[in-house]
């Protein structure tokens, strides 16, 4: 098992996407979604994986993270399996100064909401940030894609 060290930021326009050098898109859903730890299925594009990540530390940035890719076939029948609904979404990937921004643009029950991602190797790195940028919402467990998978963004 890894750490995952990453900070979250709502959107405020998308200018992003012309910066973006990749996208993808996602589909996943949760087979198991406690707070202590989830159980992800996603397919991105032509690949798939699960994902088991814990419980994440007092100010949300760090939590263990395994993921294993897995054959997309048996990925399309977990799915089937999984809690409430599927998250969809875009995930754009650009990069800024010596870091990639993650750009989710999700659709469905969680259309409007726009979340960008980076993934830090120490809690204190210092990174750039795009003016694209909003506020701030690492930790703050409603923007968890397993949230939004059982309080779609369409509800808030």
């Amino acid at each position: 098992m890894s750490l995952e060290i990453e900070r979250k930021f709502l959107v405020k326009n998308n200018d992003f996407k012309k910066e973006a050098y990749q996208k993808k898109e996602l589909k996943q859903g949760y087979l198991n979604s406690d707070k202590n730890r989830t159980v992800r299925i996603r397919i991105a594009d032509d690949k798939a994986f699960m994902t088991i990540k814990g419980k994440s530390n007092k100010s949300g940035t760090t939590r263990f993270e395994w993921e294993k890719e897995i054959d997309k076939k048996e990925a399309e029948n977990l799915l089937l399996l999984c809690e409430n609904s599927i998250v969809e979404k875009i995930r754009y990937y650009i990069k800024c100064d010596k870091h990639i921004f993650e750009v989710d643009e999700f659709f469905g029950d969680n259309k409007g909401l726009i979340v960008a991602e980076i993934e830090l190797n120490n809690e204190k790195e210092v990174y750039q940030k795009p003016t694209w940028l909003s506020k701030e919402v690492t930790g703050n467990v409603n923007y968890y894609n397993s949230s939004i998978s059982k309080n779609p963004y369409k509800n808030w």
